[in-house]
């Protein structure tokens, strides 16, 4: 990975880990903390993170993440053996500064949730929408609603979008954020969509993004990381 473009620029990635199941069917937790160390990002927003059944295991334990890496594991999630909420977690580097984290309801055929982190200046919210477009623009909906009811202050939303349209799909976000598609990042051995997304709002500026297309990256889970380069407005 490339260093940050300049100095203040804050890297957000997102990355769905498929609970740690590699393309070669191995379950490796650490592999994917391999991965997600070389990105060098400031957050991480990850997708199924849990394991499904029962109480909702964490596929990445955060004792891992913790010894592994220099994040720590937001407490966004409810069960004691979960590291996120609906599979979704937040990652932020050990020495950051966190103000706020947020568990958002979502409507859809199978239970849904979005999380979010409110740093100084800056609110992050983690999403994996479902698989029909009608429930994607009713989770989307729902969000601006959470997102209305909080404070207003610079906001990106990332994560398994899971739309495969580049130009439809996403229109209730449309009219307040702008929205990047960084690359093509599923499947991973034979990128063909660009599923993960970043949307930002208009007081931030983006001056980079990608998607990393590393031999670990596509061994690692079937989905790739995107990754986006964020300049935010003055205080």
């Amino acid at each position: 990975m490339q260093p940050k473009v300049e100095t203040g620029a804050l890297r957000l990635a997102s990355y769905n880990l498929r609970k740690c199941r590699g393309t070669d069917g191995r379950r490796a937790p650490g592999r994917i903390l391999d991965v997600i160390n070389g990105i060098g990002a400031d957050v991480v927003a990850l997708q199924e993170a849990d394991l499904r059944l029962g109480p909702r295991p964490a596929a990445l334990p955060a004792r891992m993440i913790e010894s592994h890496t220099d994040f720590i594991a937001l407490p966004v999630n409810t069960s004691p053996v979960s590291v996120g909420w609906h599979g979704n977690a937040i990652l932020v580097r050990k020495s950051a500064t966190v103000e706020a984290v947020h568990r958002l309801d979502l409507p859809g055929l199978e239970p849904r949730g979005a999380v979010a982190v409110d740093l100084p200046d800056l609110r992050v919210v983690g999403v994996h929408l479902g698989l029909l477009r009608s429930f994607r623009q009713k989770q989307l909906h729902a969000i601006r609603a959470h997102l209305d009811a909080l404070d207003a202050r610079p906001t990106v939303i990332l994560g398994d979008f899971n739309e495969w349209s580049q130009t439809q799909g996403l229109d209730p976000l449309k009219d307040a954020f702008e929205i990047t598609a960084p690359g093509r990042s599923f499947h991973a051995n034979r990128p063909m969509a660009a599923l993960d997304r970043i949307a930002f709002s208009d007081r931030i500026e983006m001056r980079d993004a990608g998607v990393v297309q590393t031999v670990l990256s596509q061994r690692a889970s079937d989905h790739l990381p995107v990754w986006a380069d964020l300049r935010l407005p003055a205080p």
